[in-house]
């Protein structure tokens, strides 16, 4: 790349060394910041390829950022997290309910029918939610819902202890409790002197400026 280009980084795109600059208008008929960059000898192919290059490594410096990678690993574990506290609740807690609740069947298996299908019987009705939802009846799966917040209920508290837990080991607040702010009423960190909102004070100089 020509020292031209190099010292025209103000009115395009650095793509590093190793690739060509290019402007900022994509309606440019020469896409190259530097016209030298672009020969009457080069066909379209060469063009196309340094502008490849130029969108690869643009990518390359964006997913292999530092905080991009601690958000993909902290998703993962998320996920997997979820899954876990799914599974105990689904499996292992909502099961003996179950039994202890007179349900007679699986919380997720509670359903009420709206209106029946074509083989549905009187006396003994449908025995699970998919033999109705397959003779086409319609019905309210209120079990799954239930069953779904429950599972919410678990994951939401399992995420609390954690928090905690790690708040406890390592001294780093992460759950930051608030209170209202007495003078415009919005919610600030219980440990303020001052609010970040109205700036008033929260220690009693306000009263004291005020002859209160």
């Amino acid at each position: 790349m020509s020292s031209n280009a190099a010292g025209a980084g103000g009115n395009g795109v650095n793509a590093g060394p190793g690739f060509m600059l290019f402007r900022d208008d994509p309606d440019a008929s020469n896409p190259f910041l530097n016209e030298q960059d672009l020969h009457e000898e080069d066909n379209v192919f060469e063009v196309g390829e340094r502008a490849v290059l130029h969108i690869w490594s643009g990518f390359l410096d964006f997913a292999l950022q530092g905080n991009i990678l601690e958000i993909a690993f902290g998703l993962i574990i998320a996920s997997s997290f979820t899954a876990i506290v799914n599974s105990f609740v689904s499996d292992i807690l909502l099961p003996p309910l179950s039994v202890l609740l007179p349900l007679n069947k699986n919380l997720d298996e509670k359903f009420a029918v709206l209106r029946p299908g074509p083989n549905y019987e009187k006396e003994n009705g449908y025995n699970t939610l998919q033999f109705a939802q397959d003779d086409g009846a319609v019905v309210m799966a209120y079990g799954i819902f239930v069953n779904r917040v429950i599972n919410f209920l678990g994951v939401g508290i399992s995420l609390y202890a954690l928090a905690s837990a790690y708040q406890y080991f390592s001294h780093d607040p992460i759950i930051k409790h608030t209170v209202k702010c007495k003078y415009c009423r919005k919610r600030i960190s219980e440990k303020s002197l001052r609010c970040v909102n109205c700036t008033s004070w929260l220690d009693g100089r306000e009263e004291r400026h005020a002859g209160l």
